[in-house]
């Protein structure tokens, strides 16, 4: 690559670049700072990730593909990046008074999620197996640490080894499914093989059983990483022994990446092949969507209880991709997009759940929140009806949007099975909404609880109530994204 190839794959590559150039530099104000190190890391790293997001709206304009056609800009990356920028800034803020009442007081906390971020973007872009994995994994590298962050607590060090093991486990099944892949058809580039794909079926030539079994590898590594059935069982442990600010973080950007990443490579090098994956991804839906919903009725722990909420939440947003049409990419980017929202605003009142100074996680601890915290009360509600999909709050219009998609793709037993699902999902949901308004109290939380709390709770809760009256802005951003990810596909 020249010199003026690689300009100009830098200036495409900007926002990353930026992200990656502040997270080390953040890393050495956090070494050489002798006094609140943590407090100056974390305000630079919201900075930052404002910054990133700014350079990916508002930046020069960038080439549709850079460094040799390892990465990828389209409306489609775009849009995803913007939810997990969000979501990740939004987390760190709601980490500031977490991490200093639970003695996790290190700069390396806020590095560790920069870092982590730039991975997850580079997922996004990436146009080939190797830089697919090169991005995978440095968002995985991050996630096991932050993980296992609290090393005083035996369940914190628990989630964290758990993660790593089945997280090894995951990367080693993706790395054979692409060897596979690369194998057979002699290429790791999406393009070429899109290329490939589309010129054999024109001939009327057969997938070999080969590259076959590699794409049944490569989505069973990716399934892993949005913890889709059968690969979610490290999900509620991780939930329940991470750090609760982490867990907010685990539940919400790592997902939209993924689940970005799953729609780039099924939808793009793959695209020809959706009758041969289709099966698959309606299988790994249907059986994430009836998991979440009666695994989650009998867990006492929040954290646990949201574990599988995520699992289920993740089953409905496959419905989309399941379609396999402009209309199903639409759908999922509309969801994901609520659903950070969502668990944002949940774990935040998560956070909220102190007695006597100390973090306090059993459902049962919200009886009669309504009469202690009535605000607090209010938003959990707000957020529980939301996830249950009750209109007209947006959580309804997520489902709707990938539900539709799979009516216009004839997928008719898929779409009944999310509607049956979320029936009995919403009971759990509904038990916690219950539990705050028609039991007694038993004990009040603390208060205060922190400004930044509060103002992220108030903000999501009134951007879930109020969706209905401007959805304009993600509908149309979504359907954009769509449009774009078809138009650079194809």
């Amino acid at each position: 690559m020249d010199s003026a190839s690689l300009t100009l794959s830098l200036i495409s590559a900007l926002p990353e670049v930026f992200l990656a150039s502040a997270g080390i530099a953040i890393l050495l104000v956090g070494v050489y700072s002798r006094a609140q190190a943590t407090r100056t890391a974390m305000i630079l790293a919201v900075a930052a990730l404002i910054g990133t997001l700014a350079l990916l709206l508002l930046g020069p304009e960038r080439a549709p593909l850079a460094f040799n056609d390892l990465f990828i800009n389209d409306g489609f990356g775009d849009f995803m990046k913007v939810l997990i920028l969000v979501a990740a800034a939004l987390t760190l803020v709601i980490s500031f008074g977490y991490i200093r009442r639970e003695q996790m007081d290190h700069f390396e906390y806020p590095v560790l999620i920069v870092f982590a971020v730039v991975g997850m973007l580079m997922m996004v872009s990436a146009n080939d197996l190797i830089s697919l994995y090169v991005g995978l994994e440095l968002q995985s590298l991050a996630l096991y640490v932050i993980a296992a962050f609290r090393r005083d607590t035996l369940r914190s060090s628990e989630a964290g080894l758990k993660y790593f093991v089945l997280g090894a486990l995951s990367s080693g099944m993706l790395l054979y499914g692409m060897s596979l892949v690369y194998g057979f058809t002699g290429t790791t580039s999406f393009t070429a093989l899109a290329e490939l794909f589309t010129a054999q079926a024109a001939a009327g030539e057969g997938l070999s059983l080969g590259a076959l079994i590699g794409i049944v590898f490569v989505t069973a590594g990716l399934a892993f990483k949005i913890s889709a059935v059968p690969f979610h069982m490290w999900t509620p442990d991780v939930y329940e022994g991470a750090p609760t600010a982490v867990t907010a973080f685990f539940a919400t950007a790592p997902k939209v990446a993924a689940m970005a990443l799953i729609v780039r490579v099924l939808m793009g090098p793959f695209g020809e092949l959706a009758d041969q994956w289709q099966q698959i991804v309606v299988f790994i839906a249907i059986a994430s969507m009836i998991l979440g919903a009666l695994a989650a009725i009998q867990q006492t722990n929040i954290k646990r209880l949201m574990a599988y909420s995520s699992i289920g939440h993740m089953g409905y947003a496959l419905v989309g991709l399941s379609a396999g049409t402009p209309e199903g990419i639409r759908g999922v980017a509309i969801y994901m997009a609520i659903y950070i929202l969502m668990n944002i605003g949940t774990f935040a009142c998560i956070l909220c759940m102190r007695q006597k100074e100390r973090m306090v996680e059993n459902i049962e601890d919200l009886k009669g929140l309504s009469k202690t915290h009535p605000l607090m009360a209010l938003a959990l509600a707000i957020f529980m009806f939301s996830m249950a999909g009750i209109p007209p709050l947006a959580g309804f219009f997520g489902k709707l949007y990938v539900f539709l998609a799979a009516i216009e793709a004839q997928l008719y037993v898929l779409a009944v099975i999310g509607v049956l699902t979320s029936v009995i999902g919403a009971y759990y949901y509904l038990r916690i909404v219950k539990l705050m308004y028609f039991d007694e109290p038993v004990e009040a939380f603390d208060r205060p609880v922190g400004r930044e709390l509060d103002l992220v709770i108030g903000g999501t809760a009134v951007a879930i109530l109020f969706f209905f009256v401007v959805p304009g802005p993600v509908v149309d951003s979504a359907a954009a994204a769509a449009r774009a990810f078809f138009t650079v596909s194809g």
